[in-house]
């Protein structure tokens, strides 16, 4: 697994890994009408070009074997409502199904909380839907602990599926975290 920074010259395969990955994973999430709403919204070409030129957003691309696999899009973005200050929003992770369960999207993180504390940021926090028990525990296997619960604002969502739960990773005087979480 590596991780590669995604620029502005990378949008088309950006855009396609985008769309792959999430629509795979999150096809049954939606009402008619609205998986197409939000893959339009989130990964089109004015949006992607926007998020890649602004400075406190990056995206990563996901590889393994030398084919993007996945993504992870990161923001620096202070939530002094929710009292997480010098933080890094984790807003989007997703691995192509057919390689998940490898380690891929462990080893990813990994890598981001390092490029994290490397910036010197002191928290890393994210929002994970509040029934996936799978990913929250994933996220508690990597050092995440529950903040709080929020709701996902979101037209077309399942309405059973908008609950959320912020998740936060405190990064100051903490051991590196390795492969063997």
């Amino acid at each position: 697994m590596e991780l590669q920074k995604a620029n502005i010259t990378d949008i088309t395969k950006l855009r396609k890994i985008c769309i792959e990955a999430y629509s795979k994973s999150f096809y049954d999430h939606w009402n008619e009408g609205g998986l197409e709403w939000y893959l339009d919204k989130e990964f089109s070409i004015e949006r992607l070009t926007s998020d890649l030129l602004d400075t406190k957003t990056a995206y990563y691309f996901i590889t393994h074997e030398l084919n993007h696999v996945g993504f992870i899009k990161i923001r620096n973005q202070e939530h002094k409502t929710f009292e997480i200050e010098n933080a890094v929003e984790l807003e989007k992770i997703y691995v192509l199904p057919e390689y998940k369960g490898m380690g891929i999207g462990k080893l990813a993180l990994i890598e981001i909380i390092k490029i994290t504390k490397a910036q010197d940021y002191k928290n890393i926090f994210l929002c994970v839907i509040d029934t996936n028990a799978n990913a929250i525990a994933f996220y508690e296997k990597l050092g995440f602990n529950f903040h709080s619960k929020t709701i996902l604002d979101v037209p077309y969502f399942k309405a059973e599926l908008k609950g959320m739960h912020r998740m936060i990773k405190k990064l100051d005087n903490e051991k590196p975290v390795t492969n063997n979480v």
